[in-house]
């Protein structure tokens, strides 16, 4: 595996009773204390030293022989590094430029070198123009959405960034969503204070050095065809994705809930179904919503409710009141770890897939909880291979680091 810090090391070198737990931690470490991000078109300014032709800091007039060995040496980029007012500056300037990577708005160019050497595990390029072509690029073919989680200092001259980006590629008719999740070790260069650097390290590989072909098959294994309805769903954000699992911070939603049997049984399915097609206080038909989730909350899974998502316009005192078994009910959101298959989900299948997803959270040092969710988004009629389905386990006292 290219490690994290043989990477920067040549940077540096390259001058809810069924609610979700509580929210993730995501531990940004600032620089220094958070400061208020800027509005969508004024960005902080970037340099803090003017540089005259060819990038040379201008040296001051200097009353002694040690002040001036001082400014040479900070001219050729000391050990001690970046000030804190510095990296501070930088990394208030990252938090507001890298959202509008994607945008029409675009980060600032005049913040990179020209020579700015950009790899992650499948792409190259030694200028800025080829990194922003590879921007332009990714917005033709990928529609790409980024969200930028931290930013912290982590070396004398380098910045790290912690981040999702999420994206469909339009080429194919199914529109395949891609997600990745990883980390961006931005280099300093101590001249100028320009962006000279950007290696991308992704959390679903291990081997991050370009070309990986290792990477060159994540991006392939996520081409593949689910089936998605095209109807309102719990809304999330994927905080990491690794090889095995994803892990999500969902926000509150409402459901309907009945008694069932198993994790792939459809008994109270009538039930809730039932609610929303009309059988409530007021005869109102409520839009169906996917996936349909059969919860176990207990080590045994045997302690069974199957539950649709209500629609996300609802609230609990709007809803009518149900005339069947059924219960409504506010989840709270939170973290959860989601193993997604395809085919058939039978009940063997879903108990296998959360043994290991279990196993492989215990493995990472994350805290499942007890139970879990299997979650059903096609119609029983949908063809097997593309079917969509999940088992998810919720987690306690996640945080999310650089």
């Amino acid at each position: 595996m290219a490690t994290t810090t043989s990477l920067r090391s040549r940077l540096l070198i390259l001058p809810s009773p069924a609610a979700f737990p509580t929210a993730v931690n995501l531990r940004l470490r600032p620089c220094a204390a958070a400061l208020p991000s800027p509005s969508r078109n004024k960005r902080p300014l970037l340099a803090a030293r003017a540089a005259p032709p060819g990038g040379a800091v201008a040296p001051a007039s200097s009353s002694t022989p040690a002040a001036a060995a001082e400014e040479e040496k900070d001219e050729k980029g000391g050990a001690e590094g970046l000030s804190a007012a510095e990296a501070e500056r930088l990394c208030e300037f990252l938090r507001a430029d890298l959202p509008h990577l994607f945008d029409d708005v675009g980060i600032d160019r005049s913040a990179y070198d020209d020579s700015v050497r950009f790899r992650d595990p499948i792409t190259r390029h030694d200028t800025i123009d080829g990194y922003l072509f590879n921007i332009r690029l990714l917005k033709l073919l990928f529609r790409p959405h980024f969200y930028l989680h931290s930013v912290k200092q982590t070396g004398p001259y380098e910045l790290t960034t912690r981040w999702t980006m999420v994206m469909k590629f339009m080429l194919l008719p199914w529109k395949p969503e891609l997600v990745f999740t990883g980390l961006s070790i931005m280099g300093v260069n101590p001249q100028n204070l320009k962006f000279n650097s950007h290696v991308d390290l992704w959390d679903s590989i291990q081997n991050n050095e370009y070309f990986s072909f290792e990477g060159l098959m994540d991006v392939f294994k996520q081409l593949r065809i689910y089936k998605t309805p095209n109807i309102e769903t719990p809304n999330y954000l994927i905080l990491k994705r690794t090889a095995h699992y994803e892990v999500r911070s969902y926000e509150p939603f409402l459901i309907v809930e009945a008694k069932g049997d198993k994790l792939t049984g459809s008994s109270g399915f009538n039930n809730v179904t039932g609610y929303i097609f009309g059988k409530n206080a007021s005869s109102e038909k409520i839009p169906m919503t996917t996936p349909v989730f059969t919860q176990a909350s207990d080590d045994t899974l045997s302690d069974v409710s199957i539950q649709i998502v209500l629609p996300m316009n609802k609230d609990l005192n709007s809803l009518p009141a149900p005339n069947t078994e059924v219960t409504l009910r506010k989840v709270e959101g939170g973290i959860a770890a989601a193993k997604k298959f395809s085919g058939r989900p039978k009940e063997e299948i879903v108990l296998q897939k959360e043994k290991d997803l279990r196993s492989q959270l215990l493995k990472d040092g994350l805290k499942p909880q007890q139970g879990c969710l299997l979650a059903r988004y096609n119609d029983p009629r949908t063809k097997s291979f593309v079917m969509r389905n999940e088992v998810l386990i919720r987690l306690n006292d996640f945080t999310l680091e650089l």
